[in-house]
């Protein structure tokens, strides 16, 4: 097993620690694993992405150029993105500011309303956690409780009284894939 995934969206909306809390959360269920983060000179509003490999085996490059999987956050990703998922491979869309539909038909394309969800939550800034539990749903390889444990492990100091809302942002996300 081999998933290459990649995250993406504006500075600012956490596409980088989504990525970073797959990483860890696969490392610590034995798997061999790469981030890497890419991320323009802004610190918010600019572009933020990273790759994830995840794999059973040593991992001979760390370059991703078809993702089995993608996450976007907003629309310059989908616009990026959405081409560049390797045929039968997934894409999950964060439709709350993500409008148009994929036409791919040879990918299973997962669409939740993110920014709402985390928005009703009360902290628009948890969009990231919800659209990573519908692709960790998704995807099927990594457990969902592994990545509790791993978030209640790495979630930085200064955001641990965001622990549960993460939690259940990450749960909601999950609860969103249907099929």
């Amino acid at each position: 097993m081999q998933e290459e995934i990649i995250i993406s969206g504006f500075g600012g909306q956490g596409a980088l620690f989504a990525g970073q809390l797959l990483a860890y959360t696969a490392m610590e269920e034995g798997h061999h694993v790469t981030w890497i983060p890419s991320y323009g000179p802004e610190m918010r509003g600019g572009k933020a992405r990273c790759t994830v490999i995840i794999s059973d085996e040593e991992i001979g490059s760390p370059l991703v150029r078809h993702p089995s999987a993608a996450v976007v956050l907003n629309i310059p990703s989908m616009e990026a993105f959405e081409p560049a998922v390797k045929p039968g491979g997934l894409l999950v869309v964060n439709s709350s500011l993500v409008p148009q539909r994929s036409a791919r038909q040879d990918i299973r394309t997962v669409y939740i309303p993110a920014a709402d969800m985390a928005i009703a939550l009360g902290n628009p800034r948890l969009a990231n956690v919800v659209c990573l539990g519908a692709l960790v749903r998704a995807l099927g390889t990594i457990p969902l409780d592994a990545v509790e444990r791993a978030l209640d492990r790495h979630l930085p100091e200064r955001h641990r009284k965001w622990l549960s809302l993460n939690i259940e942002a990450l749960h909601q996300g999950a609860a969103g894939v249907t099929g």
